[in-house]
């Protein structure tokens, strides 16, 4: 294994660690290069994973990460072994390396010493934070914290050697042999300031850090949050900008989509047929779906689990030309943007689905992103489901997108908080049935009772990522059942449909994709 090898950037990063990159570009990285990285560790809550941090350990690096859990942003960086890595600052290494070490590795000294620290490479500071240890017994150590703008140094010390009124600086420069125990990366002019928003701060753009700044490499624009405004409208907002990008279903055009958000990472041709016979039922056989043709439509479930499919190509052309099931029209894919945290399924045009009850007296040319000017050719391919990932950790797609924020917008009201990608289902749920009152007003599951869903497995069949496999139909009332029989099997998740949505449940009871048509 070849050393971990970086330069130091206070309030900046560490190497290419940059301080508020995301969590699926980070891991992407790292898996990239196996010879330097050869053991991942990721702790996260099971039953929280969208508001506690998540953490990555690189236990052969002696490195730690820590990232949000809402918007999954690198927001820590931990140097706790400096054996197992050589970090410099300003092309001079905090630890001094054992006499006769090459630099091309080695051994590596045990820590940055407090007077290298203090009297030669970032020079004085404020005075710092002393943490007592967590028990009073005799020889105990504490942490004397020396922090620096967007960056701070561990000193162990212990309690009977501090004191308020005493020169900590020539304590702890005394010794040669007094070195930190960690070195911590992070945005804010102290350690004591920074970790009271470490979680919330708004990052500046990964692109303006300064080692990224001189590469060459053109990365698209982020977005921050799609608002899902009804009616298959939605609208996009870039990240660190003031600009945003409608997605109007059913109307914006492939040419449109590349325009505004760049060519798609991949493109998958969807030949998967397998749910075709739901499209057949009765509508005696509907009893949990309502008659509006809009509600729910099985098909739309199963673009839900086609569109996160990994590819290593850029277009699967060749596996569309043959054998092209009944009723698939030509041209049809999914444009991939892993980057991005979404699909886009790319279709001939189709009805989007109704206009949402509170927005029922809007007139149609004055709701949110609607079109003065529409093109009616019906032969034209549009963009017609839109799928939004929330890269939960633990679910069976994780790190397949980044992490993909949204907000459904006709549900605000004032008093109430926003119903998004952070919400648990059960809250969502409620929000939902409350605005479409009059879509179940003449259903048997309206009194207080959950609709049933349709549970999916991903991890079933020779290609996971593609395979469609369901427990249990929309009659069957023993779904749920059926999927905690599974135990601990996380590629089973459950599909709830609402009017222009499906929401895709994992057990803990948080979203891992919606889908919006």
């Amino acid at each position: 294994m070849s050393l971990f090898t970086a330069a130091l950037y206070p309030n900046t990063g560490l190497g290419f660690l940059i301080l508020g990159a995301s969590l699926h570009d980070i891991l992407t990285r790292l898996k990239a290069e196996p010879q330097r990285f050869p053991k991942l560790d990721i702790a996260y809550s099971d039953t929280q994973p969208v508001s506690k941090p998540v953490i990555v350990i690189l236990p052969a690096n002696g490195i730690r990460l820590q990232f949000d859990g809402a918007e999954q942003r690198l927001r820590l960086i931990e140097v706790l072994d400096f054996t197992k890595n050589r970090i410099s600052y300003q092309e001079k290494d905090i630890a001094k390396p054992p006499s006769g070490q090459t630099k091309g590795g080695g051994e590596a000294a045990r820590g940055p010493a407090f007077k290298n620290v203090y009297h030669r490479l970032f020079g004085p500071t404020y005075a710092g934070e002393y943490i007592p240890p967590q028990s009073n017994s005799p020889g105990q150590l504490g942490t004397y914290i020396l922090s620096y703008p967007g960056v701070a140094f561990s000193f162990p010390l212990s309690a009977s050697a501090y004191s308020p009124d005493k020169d900590v600086v020539s304590l702890l420069s005394h010794p040669e042999s007094q070195t930190a125990t960690s070195v911590a990366v992070f945005s804010g002019k102290s350690w004591a300031q920074a970790r009271e928003h470490l979680w919330t701060e708004v990052l500046p753009s990964v692109k303006s850090a300064h080692p990224f700044s001189k590469s060459k490499e053109v990365v698209p624009d982020e977005i921050s949050l799609v608002k899902i405004h009804g009616r298959g409208i939605l609208q996009l907002y870039k990240k660190w900008t003031n600009s945003f990008v409608w997605i109007n279903l059913g109307e914006t055009t492939p040419q449109e989509l590349v325009a505004e958000l760049g060519p798609p990472d991949a493109i998958y041709r969807k030949n998967d047929q397998r749910m075709y016979i739901h499209k057949t039922r009765t509508a005696s056989h509907s009893r949990s779906r309502s008659s509006g043709a809009d509600y729910k439509r099985p098909d739309d479930l199963t673009d839900t689990d086609l569109s996160s499919v990994p590819t290593g190509s850029d277009d699967s052309d060749e596996e569309a030309a043959e054998d092209e099931p009944a009723g698939l029209s030509s041209g049809e894919c999914f444009y991939n943007y892993f980057y991005l945290g979404f699909d886009i399924l790319i279709s001939t045009r189709q009805q989007p689905s109704r206009t949402p009850p509170s927005q029922a007296d809007i007139p149609a040319d004055q709701l949110p992103g609607a079109r003065q000017f529409k093109d009616f050719n019906q032969d034209q391919l549009v963009a017609t489901k839109v799928t939004l990932h929330a890269n939960i950790p633990g679910s069976y797609p994780f790190n397949r997108h980044r992490r993909s924020r949204w907000e459904i917008s006709y549900l605000a009201k004032p008093g109430l908080d926003d119903v998004d990608s952070e919400t648990p289902f059960d809250e969502i749920e409620e929000r939902l049935r409350e605005e479409w009152k009059s879509v179940y007003a003449s259903e048997d599951n309206t009194n207080g009772k959950r609709q049933r869903g349709m549970v999916l497995n991903r991890g079933w069949g020779d290609s996971p990522g593609s395979s469609c496999e369901f427990l249990g139909g929309w009659e069957d009332s023993s779904t749920n059942a059926a999927a905690k029989k599974l135990g601990g099997n996380e590629s089973t998740t459950t599909l709830y449909g609402f009017p222009g949505l499906v929401f895709e449940v994992l057990k803990n009871g948080y979203v891992s994709a919606v889908t919006v048509f």
